[in-house]
């Protein structure tokens, strides 16, 4: 075959497979509600009240525990922690990931 009757053919299939897909298209239908607006509203508002009925824990009001320590003495330790030499301690940032003895003792 000669290469003007390849592109024919080739022109001829690509006409037969578009005509093929136009024949099986059908516009987007406009949706039609079967509820109401108030019926949507109103089951959010029930859905809303009843809570995660998926969750995995129980629905237990949260308690605090009172400290036994005052707010200067913890507010020490905080920065005490902050100044640490070992704060962001991470053993792979040593050569051959081995913490360096100054830090040895210091961790917690």
């Amino acid at each position: 075959m000669k290469t003007p009757n390849i592109v024919a053919a080739a022109l001829l299939s690509l006409f037969a497979a578009s005509g093929a897909l136009a024949q099986g298209f059908e516009p987007v239908q406009p949706l039609k509600a079967v509820t109401s607006p108030s019926d949507v509203a109103a089951g959010a508002d029930a859905a809303a009240r009843d809570g995660n009925v998926y969750g995995d824990v129980v629905a237990a009001p949260l308690t605090s525990r009172p400290s036994s320590l005052d707010r200067a003495s913890i507010r020490a330790e905080a920065v005490a922690a902050a100044h640490a030499p070992n704060q962001n301690l991470d053993r792979r940032a040593f050569v051959n990931s081995e913490v360096p003895p100054q830090f040895q003792g210091a961790r917690r």
